[in-house]
């Protein structure tokens, strides 16, 4: 079988994390690189022995696919030129920052039968994969994404940066419709919203609290789940998944007061994990080359965008008041 042929455009802080994994896949020819910053780009073609590129387009003839982690604010154009090119291509999120244009993007990767796969690496989170597992009609979710302030994310809302993962994974587990969206947000070091909380409710009775952060100065990445039973807690750094279940319950009645005592057996469900973006870049070229269903289809991609544009437009809303 040849070699895929794969051109990254954009190696910053995300496409070297690409660059450095699809340099020890097998499966895999890098044609070569491209980004703006011409320091940067001569510096990792020597170090990584690939071609480095003045011009995307000039890339795009040379691949099979792309992948692209330009800045936000570039991924339409620079998707659609590839897309038009019938080439395969995989977008770091947000897809776009509109809908209209993420709705573009997708016709034409249907009319040109190629894969068009967005870059939702905490799907391949192994703990993740076993959410559908042990998830039954929940009554209640929470999200937290919390970090420091990065000046490479700040092009867009932390919506669009963080919080996107977090309205993926919500929307894949409870699946209904929302009924009600309530946010709010303000700006702290950007001129966009750098710390986010929004509450979603759905028409079968399940709501959720989502909190997104790039104001924090510790890392936090967690989603909790009430349902029947059960209050299952999970830690998307360490991939770990605990499952608390209701034991026994006592009271014990003294003359000095009422003492209540509550005990529960924690489970620790076991959990494959490796290195969640190598597993989503493998799955990207199992998708080209044996025919695998992509494991969020665009019209998902197309619902979590949706849904984090109407957040933002609530904050906004509320912030112009």
């Amino acid at each position: 079988m040849a070699k895929l042929k794969i051109g990254i455009i954009g190696v910053g802080h995300m496409g070297q994390y690409h660059l450095n994994i699809f340099s020890n896949l097998p499966e895999v020819a890098i044609a070569g690189i491209y980004d703006t910053n011409e320091e940067r780009l001569l510096d990792l073609g020597n170090r990584y022995g690939v071609p480095a590129f003045d011009n995307y387009k000039k890339l795009i003839k040379k691949c099979d696919a792309l992948c692209i982690a330009s800045p936000t604010v570039t991924h339409f154009e620079i998707a659609r030129d590839t897309l038009m090119g019938t080439k395969h291509v995989l977008l770091e999120k947000p897809m776009t920052t509109t809908l209209e244009e993420a709705k573009d993007l997708v016709n034409i990767a249907k009319k040109k039968k190629v894969i068009f796969q967005v870059g939702h690496v905490e799907r391949f989170n192994g703990a993740v994969q076993q959410l559908k597992n042990i998830i039954f009609n929940p009554f209640y979710i929470e999200t937290k994404r919390l970090g420091p302030f990065q000046v490479r994310s700040s092009d867009v809302s932390v919506v669009l940066d963080l919080m996107i993962h977090d309205i993926d994974i919500l929307l894949n587990l409870v699946e209904d419709e929302v009924v009600e969206i309530s946010a709010v947000g303000r700006p702290v070091y950007s001129k966009f919203e750098d710390i986010s909380v929004a509450q979603i409710r759905f028409a079968g009775g399940c709501f959720a609290t989502v909190m997104a952060s790039r104001a924090s100065q510790k890392k936090v990445r967690n989603l909790s789940v009430m349902q029947k039973d059960s209050f299952v807690f999970l830690d998307y750094s360490t991939q770990d998944i605990e499952i608390h279940r209701q034991a026994s319950t006592a009271y014990l009645l003294t003359p000095e007061e009422i003492r209540y005592s509550q005990e529960s057996f924690v489970e620790h469900l076991q959990v494959h994990k490796d290195n969640p973006l190598k597993l989503e870049l493998l799955h990207f070229i199992n998708c080209i080359y044996h025919k695998e269903e992509p494991i969020v289809d665009n019209k998902q991609d197309l619902l979590t965008l949706e849904l984090s544009l109407k957040i933002i437009e609530q904050i906004n809303k509320k912030l112009r008041k």
